[in-house]
């Protein structure tokens, strides 16, 4: 049976390198027959930016970044981030903080990545 995962990323990829392995680790989640979404909160945003030199493991987040395009796997960001993007064809949806959470609650599964994670 399809899961619904939600994937939360709201840690700075310029300080670790976590951001980039939920990325990778979101994408393997997409191997199957899920739903899965990224949610992409605070300056966890510049993983899709174009300015992507202060990034921690940059290269390896230019290798798995055009399979989120290919793949179209959906990210949502809180309303009013301004992004520009290094490229068009992400699937990028924003949402009001409220819209997050309900969206986080409703799924099946979720993975928190977050500098104050537990």
């Amino acid at each position: 049976m399809s899961k619904c995962i939600a994937v939360v990323i709201s840690e700075d990829p310029s300080l670790t390198a976590r951001p980039v392995e939920a990325l990778r680790i979101a994408l393997g989640l997409c191997s199957g027959d899920h739903q899965t979404t990224v949610i992409l909160l605070g300056r966890a945003t510049r993983l899709l930016m174009e300015d992507t030199e202060e990034i921690v493991d940059v290269d390896i987040l230019e290798k798995y970044l055009p399979s989120f395009k290919h793949l179209s796997i959906p990210f949502i960001v809180e309303d009013g981030t301004v992004m520009n993007l290094w490229s068009d064809n992400f699937s990028v949806t924003p949402r009001t903080t409220g819209e997050i959470r309900q969206f986080v609650r409703s799924a099946d599964r979720s993975l928190i990545f977050s500098e104050n994670s537990l």
